[in-house]
């Protein structure tokens, strides 16, 4: 079990939940630990979905090609994040997005829908869709290198919880640092490091 992968993937995972926790948490909205339990939830199963299928993909490829792919692929997924962090950060004014899901994630704020400052259980379900599809290509590339589908789902899960949490808690004080505006990218570079760490190892 490559557990250092294992770690790695679950706290990259949820970087951005990290960064939707800041967002909150500046505009003094709470985030419930049912909602936060719901959230992790479709997180846990969208990323075993991922891995389950980069299982079975795995079965069709030599074990070392497989390892080569899969980290390759997991090494693109973080390049991908990186850049996308960085156009965000050099973009002047606001970026229309054409994907409802894309634009919750960029307006945290719309998620709560009767503005009480509370994100219910119900508000909290197009969040941890939009939050849990951030699991499927990290996902999928880590199944194929043949990572432990249970180990890496609780640890998606576990970290999708405590960086909800966190980032809530501590959201007037992080959220305009340079780590809330560069989660993404920090996010990108775990990835690429795991994505190295599958390929030689």
């Amino acid at each position: 079990m490559h557990w250092l992968s294992i770690l790695g993937i679950g706290l990259a995972a949820n970087l951005d939940n990290l960064g939707i926790g800041f967002s909150f948490g500046a505009r003094s909205t709470k985030i419930p630990f049912s909602s936060n339990l719901l959230i992790a939830i479709l997180s846990i199963i969208s990323a075993y979905a991922s891995i389950a299928f980069g299982h079975l993909v795995a079965n069709y490829i030599p074990p070392a090609f497989a390892n080569w792919i899969g980290g390759s692929m997991i090494i693109l997924v973080g390049l991908w994040g990186i850049k996308t962090n960085m156009k965000e950060i050099s973009t002047i004014g606001p970026v229309e997005t054409s994907s409802e899901l894309a634009n919750l994630l960029k307006n945290p704020n719309k998620v709560d829908r009767n503005g009480d400052n509370i994100i219910s259980w119900t508000e909290s379900w197009t969040l941890g869709v939009a939050l849990a599809l951030n699991c499927i290509a990290s996902g999928f590339s880590a199944g194929i290198t043949g990572v432990s589908a249970l180990g890496t789902t609780l640890s998606i899960g576990m970290f999708s919880l405590l960086t909800v949490a966190l980032g809530v808690h501590v959201g007037n004080q992080i959220a305009q640092t340079w780590f809330g505006r560069y989660s993404n990218a920090i996010g990108g570079l775990i990835l690429i490091c795991i994505g190295i760490y599958e390929i030689v190892v």
